[in-house]
């Protein structure tokens, strides 16, 4: 398989576990491309629960149960935690507080990719 290097790519929610995250990074170095900003928006268990909580309204979802998000924050935990941590040594590594509003996310954003 050969991979042709392109502009732009973005993995949104990936990888989430350490082994896609080794994996990625021997993807990536075999192919001679590079990650050059990894963003992680953190937000506290509470916001994330009446975010969720929110949505389940607004979109009617069934499987937006407080049971179902508690297991699904625990499942984070365990297995994408580590992800952060394998990235967070990286200098291209920036942590953004993604409990403020999406215009001001978008702008820290914008302002890493100097656009």
């Amino acid at each position: 398989m050969t991979l042709k290097k392109k502009n732009k790519l973005i993995f949104d929610g990936y990888p989430r576990s350490l082994n896609q995250a080794k994996n990625l990074e021997l993807l990536l170095e075999n192919s001679d491309q590079k990650v050059d900003f990894i963003f992680f928006l953190n937000v506290n268990k509470d916001i994330i629960i009446k975010r969720i909580e929110k949505r389940k309204i607004l979109e009617k979802r069934s499987d937006d149960e407080l049971n179902t998000i508690l297991k699904r924050y625990e499942t984070y935990m365990k297995t994408t935690k580590p992800v952060l941590d394998f990235y967070s040594k990286n200098t291209n590594f920036y942590e953004i507080d993604g409990s403020t509003e999406i215009d001001k996310i978008t702008a820290k954003i914008d302002a890493f990719l100097n656009v």
